[in-house]
């Protein structure tokens, strides 16, 4: 990991946002649960791409080896914020089980993001102006 403090506090936000998303459209959650879980998994994939951009950036050695790291870490941080507020209380009082299933596994989507924007980052010459077709 090339700067703990900052894939740390960066991981914070991982968890924060969505949580915010979360708590502004739970309603939908029983109104309109497939809106709902539909609005969850775009806000964690994009905070993960997000944050994974801002924290890449300033890794110029950056692969697919840090960018997995720094997945494990902020989907660490998220579980241990997130599994105890689902399983001792706050608004669901979830199983384990029912939490891994439903939460959880929306989690796993960020060291996926983030391994693969470390990875398509080792592939691209730093410094190089290919940004792709266009």
């Amino acid at each position: 990991m090339t700067s703990w403090g900052r894939a740390i506090r960066l991981g914070l936000l991982t968890w924060l946002i969505p949580f915010v998303v979360a708590f502004l459209v739970f309603r939908w959650r029983e109104s309109n649960r497939a809106l709902f879980e539909s609005v969850m998994a775009v806000t964690v994939t994009s905070t993960a791409i997000g944050l994974g951009l801002a924290y890449l950036r300033r890794c110029p050695t950056a692969g697919a080896r840090e960018g997995l790291s720094l997945g494990v870490v902020w989907f660490t941080i998220c579980v241990l914020i997130d599994a105890p507020l689902m399983l001792l209380g706050g608004p669901m009082h979830m199983s384990v089980g029912a939490y891994f299933a439903d939460i959880g596994l929306t989690y796993l989507g960020i060291p996926l993001v983030t391994w693969g924007l470390g990875a398509a980052r080792s592939m691209v010459p730093i410094g190089s102006s290919d940004a792709g077709p266009g």
